[in-house]
């Protein structure tokens, strides 16, 4: 196995010798017509040998003979260059300035390290030409477009043309930048863009579309595998830059449309450095870091590089789960994997005391608001009473960031759940203004694949044959994907002040119907939708802002700053059993029964 690739560095080598061997003939003749002295032929001899010799020795301290580059690759142009450099400058400096070599021919030290490399580079272009050209498609390969005509793209052409088991064949790029209408990537050119990739198809024979531009918005992917699905072609495509290992292309990267490509996919710039300097080289603790946004935020966070990562729950299998994803282990027998209930003020002090977090993120909450409609009082124990112990306590051991994160229902709230994470929401604010630290609160919609979520519904219900449940024909929600709110939730918290809430900008609403009816055509099934109507406190549009609250984006794009009435801690507590009256009684009118408190 070992002998193919000893013979091509063997051969790398051999070529590299009679580059130089034939750009000091080339020069000769074109620049002394081979008219030399004795002397001068001799130490022309002598310049051959000591350059083939030194070539060989910096190419091997280099690696450049070892493997260490793709043949013909520009890193390996590189190499080749710094090599030659190193030869050219060693033998220059010997061949003018010692005078054993007085009738050396001074040009041939100028211009025969460039031809030189010049023959280098171009045997091994060659060689990759060739080596291209001559890798044909398996006979099953389908005609393929390449949407995209960037460094995505030209990643991707290059894995299917080095892979003779690809799927697809490369029959043209498809482009909507006008300055890229003439571009070749290995050999395959531009044909059109977005308005005519039909008729272009059909040209060619097209049967797949693949969508290679890993910054694409939800929108733009909409469009595009609209276009393409009508025209009855597939339309695959590779995932976001974040989801790529080292941002590299990889051809098992090539996947088809998930609804997330659609309703997700912000494009988000995030400032590492701003984030690094509040969680980096500090004790992080995180709540309800079991559920689907505490644990992305442990990933997050764990890959900042923080002096310790508590992980809070009340759930022992969603801790088990999140350990293993960020550890590969899950054996739930260290200090830093905490079971307790942000109820239990006592055993939250145990851990405050123990671990000393000076970050903190509250993801610990009841998020279904049906189940909140039925049992207010337990959403208030939790999103209310639970977070203000969470917040007391930051405040006496001298948290310095503390980042509550909210809900969109929490703006004009009409439900118990809004009205609880609403109350959580101002009592933040109240320590905000109160407490030592920095303490805000980040409010978003709906987030793509959560558990419990509309997606993870949908898609058992069209496993199970159907019907699909959806409440109303024109009921909307803002969406974005976990990993996207949960990277702006930690820039949040890097940029914001005290006791604002700051507000994540979803893009624009979607309507269910819409999602259903798409996650359906997916499926290929017959599947009906039946509508059930809207359920007790729930809106028909969601809000991410209440009708007295207004907002500046400050510092970033897609993070708006607002401010919040603060509510103190001492005022609730008074006014415990009024308030959960007044929640109990808004959803029992809404559900048309009479229900007081005893």
């Amino acid at each position: 196995m070992l002998k193919r690739p000893v013979t091509r560095r063997v051969t790398m080598v051999m070529w590299d010798l009679a580059s130089w061997l034939a750009a000091l003939a080339l020069i000769v003749g074109a620049r002394y017509e081979f008219s030399l002295s004795d002397e001068q032929w001799s130490s022309l001899a002598l310049y051959a040998a000591a350059a083939c010799c030194l070539q060989i020795v910096a190419g091997m301290v280099l690696k450049n003979y070892l493997g260490r580059y793709r043949v013909g690759s520009f890193d390996e142009t590189v190499g080749l260059t710094a090599a030659t450099a190193v030869v050219a400058i060693v033998l220059g400096v010997a061949f003018l300035t010692l005078h054993v070599f007085d009738e050396f021919p001074r040009g041939i030290a100028v211009l025969v390290p460039p031809m030189a490399l010049l023959f280098m580079a171009a045997g091994r272009w060659a060689y990759r030409a060739w080596f291209f050209r001559g890798r044909k498609p398996s006979e099953s390969a389908e005609n393929t477009f390449v949407y995209g005509a960037g460094d995505a793209g030209y990643q991707l052409i290059r894995l299917i043309r080095t892979d003779t088991s690809s799927p697809f064949r490369v029959v043209g790029l498809i482009d909507d930048d006008r300055t890229k209408r003439n571009l070749n990537l290995l050999g395959v050119p531009v044909v059109g863009n977005r308005t005519n990739l039909v008729e272009r198809a059909k040209e060619r024979g097209v049967t797949t579309v693949v969508l290679a531009v890993s910054s694409a918005s939800a929108e733009m992917v909409r469009e595009v595998s609209d276009l393409v699905e009508r025209a009855g072609m597939k339309f695959l495509l590779l995932p976001p830059l974040g989801d790529m290992l080292g941002g590299r292309v990889r051809l098992s990267d090539v996947r088809e449309l998930d609804i997330a490509d659609i309703l997700g996919r912000h494009q988000i710039s995030t400032d590492i450095e701003s984030i690094a300097g509040y969680i980096t080289g500090r004790r992080v603790l995180i709540t309800g870091a079991g559920g689907s946004i505490g644990s992305e935020l442990a990933r997050q966070v764990h890959r900042l590089g923080p002096e310790a990562l508590v992980l809070l729950d009340r759930d022992e299998t969603a801790l088990h789960g999140v350990q293993l994803s960020l550890y590969g282990k899950a054996l739930l027998d260290t200090p830093d994997m905490v079971l307790a209930d942000i109820r239990d003020k006592e055993a939250l002090r145990t851990v405050f005391d123990r671990h000393r977090p000076q970050v903190v993120f509250h993801a610990a909450a009841l998020k279904h608001l049906p189940m909140l409609e039925q049992y207010p009082e337990e959403g208030r124990k939790t999103n209310v009473l639970g977070t203000l112990n969470v917040l007391d306590l930051a405040a006496e051991f001298g948290v310095d960031h503390f980042v509550n994160i909210s809900t969109d229902k929490a703006a004009n709230p009409t439900s118990a759940l809004g009205r609880t994470k609403r109350q959580a929401e101002r009592l933040t604010a109240w320590y905000g203004h109160h407490a030592a630290g920095t303490y805000l609160s980040v409010r978003f919609g709906n987030v793509l694949g959560s558990r419990g979520s509309m997606l993870h519904t949908f898609r058992e219900q069209i496993h199970q044959g159907g019907p699909v449940t959806v409440t109303h024909p024109e009921i909307t929600r803002y969406f974005m994907t976990i990993p996207e709110a949960c990277e702006l939730v930690i820039q949040a918290g890097a940029i914001g002040s005290d006791g604002e809430v700051l507000v994540l900008d979803m893009g624009e609403p979607v309507k269910i119907l819409d999602v259903a009816e798409r996650l359906i055509a997916q499926s290929g099934k017959d599947i009906d939708i039946v509508f059930t109507g809207l359920r007790p406190n729930e809106k028909m549009h969601e809000e991410l802002f209440g009708p007295e609250e207004s907002g500046e984006r400050r510092h970033h794009p897609l993070i708006t700053h607002v401010a919040v009435p603060p509510l103190e801690p001492a005022l609730l507590r008074a006014d415990d059993a009024a308030t959960l009256e007044q929640l109990w009684n808004a959803s029992s009118a809404a559900r048309g029964k009479e229900a007081p408190i005893q």
